[in-house]
């Protein structure tokens, strides 16, 4: 088991790149607050010459969620570009338009299809695809609650387009279940799902491809680092397109990683990875400049 390297501050390794990919619920919020610290990493990253792009595994196109950003407290300093699940999604929608389809997710969700021209249907008879954003009610509904339903679409064959690959998330003190708890228990049924957030590729080209608008030149991958709290999202992701990665293993881990110092401990951030065979360059319990 090869350990990742210990990384307090981030401004340790600075240096060594120009892009930063960073993850945005569980580095710099909680959904409720965001997190000083993380953001003013990100702004003196910015500061110095960097380039930070924020990867989200949100359902919504980017510029909804920039709203959510701004109302909880990450300054507009600490990013150059955005970039989310839900702009690799539409590309897919798109593509499978007029459908129809059966959507599932919380009203909140709607505008992911906007100017899609989708037919949408009630039921699963009725249905080309399945369209899935997150539980209609996050707060109080399981993937149990939609067992049924997905049962009737995987014995119908029909393709599960999930638009957040996350399986939880931390709201504030809670974990709740997102939208690739429904695709886990869809393909257990035997459905077919497709998926364009993290940890998948098309998410990825979209963000290297703001990256180099940003540059005005070509980026060099060896010279950007992935940041993030999700061992099957973020950390595999990285793996996946050779790049380097910071695993932020307090967030949704809680202290498992933390050492008997209070420090991050290599041994047991590595032990999060392994069930995963996920490797990260380096490992922190937060994000610190």
């Amino acid at each position: 088991m090869t350990l990742p390297h210990a990384l307090p501050r981030l401004s340790t390794v600075a240096d060594d790149y120009d892009v930063l990919l960073c993850d945005v619920w569980g580095v710099i919020h909680n959904g409720r607050e965001s997190w000083p610290e993380a953001c003013d990493a990100l702004t003196k990253f910015n500061e110095q010459g960097g380039h930070v792009v924020l990867i989200s595994n949100s359902p919504r196109p980017s510029h909804d969620v920039v709203a959510q950003l701004d109302g909880l407290g990450v300054p507009r300093s600490s990013w150059k570009a955005f970039v989310t699940s839900g702009d690799a999604t539409r590309m897919e929608l798109a593509r499978r338009a007029p459908g129809p389809a059966l959507i599932i997710g919380p009203a909140r969700d709607d505008i992911l299809y906007e100017g899609l021209n989708l037919d949408r249907v009630d039921k699963v008879a009725d249905a080309a695809f399945l369209s899935v954003t997150g539980m209609i009610d996050d707060e109080t509904e399981t993937p149990q609650h939609y067992f049924e339903q997905l049962s009737q679409a995987a014995e119908r064959e029909l393709e599960l387009i999930c638009a957040n690959p996350d399986r939880i998330v931390q709201r504030g003190d809670t974990i709740i279940y997102c939208g690739g708890a429904l695709a886990d228990l869809y393909e257990s049924l035997g459905g077919r799902v497709t998926m364009a957030g993290k940890p998948y590729a098309p998410i990825y080209a979209l963000s290297l491809a703001e990256a180099e608008k940003l540059m005005g030149r070509p980026v060099d991958r060896s010279r950007v680092l992935c940041i993030g709290d999700g061992v099957i999202t973020d950390v595999l992701g990285a793996n996946q397109q050779a790049l380097d990665c910071l695993f932020i293993a307090q967030g949704i881990h809680g202290d498992a990683a933390r050492g008997d110092d209070g420090a991050i401990d290599p041994l047991r951030a590595a032990a999060l990875l392994a069930p995963e065979t996920a490797y990260a360059r380096y490992a922190a319990l937060d994000l610190k400049w």
